[in-house]
């Protein structure tokens, strides 16, 4: 099983000062390698036909490009497991002050409480943060997941690696469905219904 993991929004709490009010964190799963290189090759066709460069990425995509992006991967095999988080619903002073916590946890809750899904799986999630970062982050997740779960977790950079796109592309749309004040908060999260197995609204 190939896992790649995306996050929307920032751990921040400066909620009147810039900081996102929803934090969501959401994995695309493939059951098997050839699935995942079918995918990949799509997205490498769509790229090149929209001629998006350097990367699919919700944030800067106008509503055209995102909507022929989720037309093309409609017909692969994967499924979407999403964590959302509405900041003012958080009372703990770790998770509130300290940002590396605060994503950690809910990686490692959208990981634990996965309804069975991982299997021995490789997980990919975005390489941004330090060495130093990324050695805690997979040794704590590793210790609050399933034994048997996780096979590997592995640090990618989203330009090289299209499946962390789809990952971002996913992210993106389920968090914009929480935005309420956009008349198409709900577009491109319904255009993927279809592939999402769950979005906890954490509380």
């Amino acid at each position: 099983m190939l896992v790649f993991i995306d996050e929307s929004g920032d751990p921040g709490f400066k909620l009147n000062k810039g900081s996102s009010p929803t934090f969501v964190v959401c994995l695309v799963a493939f059951q098997s390698r050839e699935g995942a290189a079918s995918a990949r090759k799509v997205i490498e066709n769509a790229a090149k036909t929209l001629d998006v460069k350097p990367e699919f990425k919700f944030s800067g995509s106008r509503p055209c490009i995102r909507d022929a992006f989720f037309e093309s991967v409609a017909p692969l095999d994967f499924c979407v497991r999403a964590i959302v988080v509405q900041k003012d619903r958080i009372y703990s002073p770790t998770l509130r002050t300290e940002k590396e916590k605060f994503y950690s946890f809910f990686v490692k809750s959208m990981l634990r409480f996965d309804n069975g899904l991982l299997k021995d799986a490789r997980v990919m999630l975005d390489g941004s943060g330090d060495r130093s970062f990324r050695n805690e982050l997979s040794g704590y997740l590793r210790r609050h997941t399933e034994k048997g779960a996780i096979k590997k977790f592995v640090f990618a950079d989203s330009r090289s690696d299209n499946l962390v796109q789809l990952a971002d592309m996913c992210t993106g749309a389920i968090a914009r469905s929480y935005r309420k004040d956009r008349a198409d908060a709900e577009r491109w999260r319904k255009m993927i219904a279809g592939k999402i197995e769950d979005v906890w609204d954490f509380k």
